[in-house]
């Protein structure tokens, strides 16, 4: 396969392109158009309470270094792992997973394939122009639309406990 050549580059602080979803604030850092097709990298922060149910998506992975924070994990058939700064969680494609802020901000890196970071594009909306949430709910249908075009199946909401 013969790929056009990608050119170095930095993204300095408050320069990568930010979106929201809710108080889910995605900053996307690389992604399958800089990377060449490589992988994408978002730097998510998110509040006490937000949690994603859980799910599954058969072609893609993801993994998660935790900056700042704590998180509750749900991974396959366990309750909840309690994660915190330096923790790395990997979940290969086709495991069922989902998690829960659990501190009062938590901030974290995603590393995942170019196809789930456009999925964060997706169900995100751009922030305004001082780089915030313009407050606006996403669109009625968005995260359905997304969810059967990127091919995430939603299992269930999370347990109430962690271990």
């Amino acid at each position: 396969m013969n790929k056009d050549p990608i050119t170095p580059y930095v993204v300095q602080p408050n320069h990568a392109e930010i979106r929201f979803m809710s108080t889910f604030a995605t900053q996307f850092l690389a992604t399958g158009a800089s990377t060449g097709g490589e992988f994408a990298l978002v730097d998510e922060s998110a509040h006490k309470g937000e949690e994603v149910p859980l799910h599954r998506h058969a072609g893609d992975v993801e993994s998660f270094y935790l900056l700042d924070g704590e998180i509750d994990f749900f991974l396959n058939t366990e309750k909840g792992i309690r994660t915190s700064a330096g923790s790395f969680v990997h979940i290969p494609a086709g495991a069922v997973h989902g998690f829960r802020i659990v501190s009062d901000t938590a901030r974290y890196l995603i590393f995942t394939t170019p196809r789930h970071g456009e999925f964060y594009r997706a169900i995100s909306m751009p922030s305004a122009a001082d780089r915030t949430s313009t407050g606006k709910p996403l669109p009625e249908g968005t995260i359905r639309q997304a969810v059967q075009d990127y091919e995430i199946e939603f299992v269930g909401p999370l347990p109430d406990q962690a271990t």
